[in-house]
């Protein structure tokens, strides 16, 4: 009847668990270049989501995510049946287990974000990097400087950087070449 007592806990945690979404492809935006048809955009995309999944390590944000959940979810488990033998005997050791598990789980969530946030970034950056070296075209985010300044004529940048010093440059020592 007491093992009966363990389920909630265990389901409880799958729950937490499943709550990790991570998407299936690119989440950069990459427009068709110039001179590109939309087939040719479309096939280049496949090619480059392939490459990017390749360059991953053959595995989705998702599946690294249930990976690194499940793992903690496990490890949790074992250290908490350690200690709680180590502390109470063989009950402790079932309590401790199904904490551990708890925990392990909770931390676990935190962890299969994480794992599912990097493999997305890398995915995103070889799928950006592919898809422009094909030709087409990756909008970025603007940044500032303090020294960079934009008019309301021309969007690009205008550097204001100090003038090089007057006169001409002292020559070479004797013997350079």
């Amino acid at each position: 009847m007491k093992s009966m007592n363990k389920y909630p806990i265990v389901l409880a945690s799958l729950l937490l668990g499943a709550c990790v979404s991570v998407p299936t492809g690119p989440t950069a935006m990459v427009l068709p270049g110039s001179g590109k048809s939309f087939d040719q955009f479309r096939h280049d995309d496949a090619d480059c989501r392939h490459y990017a999944y390749v360059q991953v390590g053959g595995a989705t944000a998702g599946e690294n995510a249930t990976n690194a959940g499940i793992n903690s979810a496990i490890i949790g488990t074992a250290i908490g049946a350690v200690a709680g033998a180590a502390i109470g005997g063989r009950s402790g050791a079932a309590v401790g287990a199904g904490t551990g598990l708890l925990f392990g789980s909770a931390a676990g969530t935190g962890a299969a974000q994480n794992s599912a946030y990097g493999t997305q970034r890398q995915y995103d950056n070889a799928y950006v990097q592919c898809m422009y070296a094909k030709g087409h075209s990756v909008p970025v985010a603007a940044t500032t400087t303090r020294r960079q300044q934009t008019s309301a004529v021309s969007p690009t940048p205008n550097y204001n950087y100090p003038p090089p010093p007057p006169g001409n440059p002292p020559p070479p020592p004797p013997g350079y070449r």
